[in-house]
């Protein structure tokens, strides 16, 4: 039996994702889903690049900014809300269409992959940022390596969300987070997803990059992240996002404003090649160049989904 196909278009930070899936989804009628693990949550707006109405240009968008900052999110939230609005999408005989750099949240999906949704053990969690506060970041993700080398081979020595929850998943099932992707990728997916990533050549990318941070601080980032910490008390993981963090670390007085924008864009290039790395693991997914004009992206996308 043919399945629904679900058009999936993936990539670096700034490679042009929103363009191309809008103007993808005006000639298909599709609607988007986002993928991006920092556009859920509502008033950050500026710093996770998360396109306005008149960007959207008529197309319906979903799981974007319904986040409150002080909640946690998890990828298999994610999985569950995703999988309801792509049934929504096909019952109006559109067509889905999952567009982000997040790529857990995107495997979670094209692989079927249970993600554990561990209830949070807050005192482990607790001992493990002492653990960081006294010993450092890169014994914590020592310690993790010995547990699940293979994990840790995709996670940055600076991601301590990531480096913890590989321990976490660990402690509450008495499973390597590879132990339960692999058990998982067994199930039946139910969907026929269509994976298309936006590669870009290294410099151009990374001037794209460094054009959108300094049009963030012109737009008010420093502003948006002073408003959030005056409206929420707690930020279990909106603030460890990139961009967020940094201009926090400047709000403190730990680093000048000039510090803190060239470290906001050192960190989102790191970022963006991390992406690539994790997209190009996947053999099914066809690549497309991001200096090509939109429509000849939008025609090898129509032909790799017939």
């Amino acid at each position: 039996m043919n399945k629904p196909k679900v058009i999936v278009i993936c990539g670096p930070t700034a490679s042009g994702k929103t363009a191309l899936s809008i103007e993808l989804a005006k000639t298909i009628n599709g609607e988007i889903i986002s993928s991006d693990s920092m556009q859920i949550y509502k008033d950050m707006t500026i710093g996770t690049a998360k396109p306005d109405v008149e960007e959207m240009q008529g197309i319906k968008h979903y799981l974007l900014d319904f986040v409150s900052p002080d909640t946690r999110y998890s990828v298999a939230e994610f999985k569950k809300d995703a999988l309801k609005v792509i049934n929504e999408i096909l019952q109006k005989n559109k067509i889905p269409i999952i567009v982000g750099g997040t790529g857990l949240y995107i495997n979670s999906l094209i692989y079927g992959i249970d993600y554990t949704d561990i209830k949070i053990d807050e005192q482990y969690r607790a001992e493990l940022e002492k653990i960081v506060e006294e010993k450092g970041l890169q014994f914590l993700y020592n310690e993790a390596e010995k547990i699940d080398k293979k994990a840790m081979e995709k996670i940055s020595v600076n991601d301590k969300k990531r480096i913890m929850r590989v321990l976490e998943i660990y402690k509450a099932t008495g499973k390597t987070k590879t132990e339960q992707e692999a058990e998982s990728r067994k199930n039946e997916v139910e969907y026929d997803y269509k994976v298309f990533a936006i590669d870009i050549e290294r410099k151009l990318l990374y001037d794209r990059i460094n054009q959108r941070v300094d049009k963030m601080i012109e737009n008010g980032l420093v502003q948006e992240v002073e408003e959030l910490l005056k409206k929420y008390e707690k930020f279990p993981t909106a603030m460890q996002g990139l961009g967020y963090k940094e201009v926090v670390e400047y709000l403190n007085g730990y680093i000048t404003l000039e510090e803190m924008i060239e470290k906001i864009k050192m960190e989102t290039r790191r970022y963006a090649k991390r992406q690539l790395t994790w997209f190009r693991k996947d053999k099914q997914t066809v690549w497309l160049d991001g200096t090509l004009d939109i429509q000849n992206n939008i025609n090898i996308i129509l032909e790799g989904i017939k």
